[in-house]
């Protein structure tokens, strides 16, 4: 019994009905991520729906300002004081939440995503914010990593929110662009190099006077599951010009978007995004495949499901209003460059298919 006292430490009354809300804040979590949409008869202000979250999002930076001020100093507030605190934190992030429950699905599931992913933010920040300072380990030390608290960061973010679906919808497909973008350099990187494990290389080099080397090759590491292979090379070229299809992809869609998009078409534009979302991830399960050791069923397998979404987004895109002359050629073209890198893919990993 004494051990299992000894184990929950004590808190002074104020920080225990600190960590109370916090663990009450961390239980509303969940409901806002699956939250709906409160269904209203009343027509959608999107005005005062904008200044009513930048104002709930000030008060909750207020509110952060005020507990780190009065709880990182001694002595600490009563528990009286710390419950009409803790009342009005309570009421502020309610307000956020219902704010954004007030938001209707027909202005755009993308832009709803983002001004959830905002109130979660915001929540999520000051739960935490409790917690460091209920924490038995709180000094005037940690005082700047409590004043810079992420629920300021989160709260100064909402008024940079987009405020249409297709303003969202630039936002997402912005981000897709340049995670592909960095999955790409990082790929031709490693391919100038040569050696995606270059530490290898070098201690082996460095080490090489020092060590027998059991391959009979001055300079290379004894384990060759670390590097290409020829075949390995070989396969990398067609992978890479499907990564650098799924960039150029991206960006004609965004383009589309950006030039034709209509704020009013709110579905067809999330449908744009969601399925363009699914190709940066698409990506990087290419790349991954592609170090060593190189498994080329897996690079086969997913080369096709990365061509699968490429084709779809360009055919949704192609079907939706952004794209104002369906016989455009720039799909064919795309869908065609695909193809002939996924037939390559295919050829070279034959063997691994069998």
């Amino acid at each position: 019994m004494a051990t299992s006292a000894a184990a929950v430490p004590f808190l002074a009354p104020s920080l225990e009905q600190l960590r109370h809300l916090a663990a009450e804040l961390r239980s509303l979590l969940p409901h806002v991520r699956v939250g709906e949409a409160r269904e209203t008869t009343e027509e959608f202000n999107r005005e005062l729906f904008w200044r009513r979250l930048n104002e709930a999002a000030v008060k909750v930076a207020g509110d952060a300002t005020i507990l780190t001020t009065l709880f990182t100093r001694l002595p600490l507030p009563s528990p009286q004081e710390t419950q009409s605190i803790c009342e009005q934190v309570h009421i502020s992030i309610k307000e956020i939440i219902a704010i954004y429950y007030s938001f209707p699905k027909d202005q755009g599931i993308t832009l709803r995503k983002l001004v959830r992913s905002a109130a979660l933010d915001i929540v999520d920040g000051m739960a935490q914010l409790l917690e460091i300072l209920v924490s038995p380990a709180q000094s005037t030390e940690n005082y700047d990593l409590i004043s810079c608290n992420s629920v300021s960061v989160a709260c100064q973010q909402v008024p940079e929110i987009p405020k249409d679906n297709k303003a969202a919808a630039l936002l997402m497909l912005t981000k897709s662009i340049d995670f592909v973008k960095d999955a790409h350099e990082e790929m031709e990187q490693a391919v100038e190099e040569c050696d995606p494990y270059g530490g290898l290389l070098n201690d082996s080099e460095d080490n090489s006077d020092n060590h027998n080397d059991e391959d009979g090759v001055s300079g290379l590491p004894s384990n060759r599951d670390s590097y290409w292979s020829e075949e390995d090379q070989e396969l990398i070229t067609p992978c890479l010009a499907l990564v650098r299809a799924s960039r150029a992809s991206l960006k004609k869609i965004r383009i589309l978007v950006a030039e034709n998009g209509k704020k009013d078409q709110v579905a067809q534009l999330d449908d744009i995004v969601d399925i363009s979302d699914e190709i940066s991830p698409s990506v990087d399960d290419l790349v991954l495949s592609i170090y060593p050791p190189v498994c080329h069923l897996t690079v086969r397998i997913n080369s096709a499901k990365l061509v699968s979404v490429l084709i779809k987004a360009l055919e949704i895109t192609k079907a939706s209003h952004v794209s104002p002359q369906p016989e455009d050629s720039w799909v064919p073209l795309l869908v065609s460059a695909i193809d002939n890198c996924m037939s390559r893919v295919k050829e070279l990993t034959q063997h691994a298919a069998q």
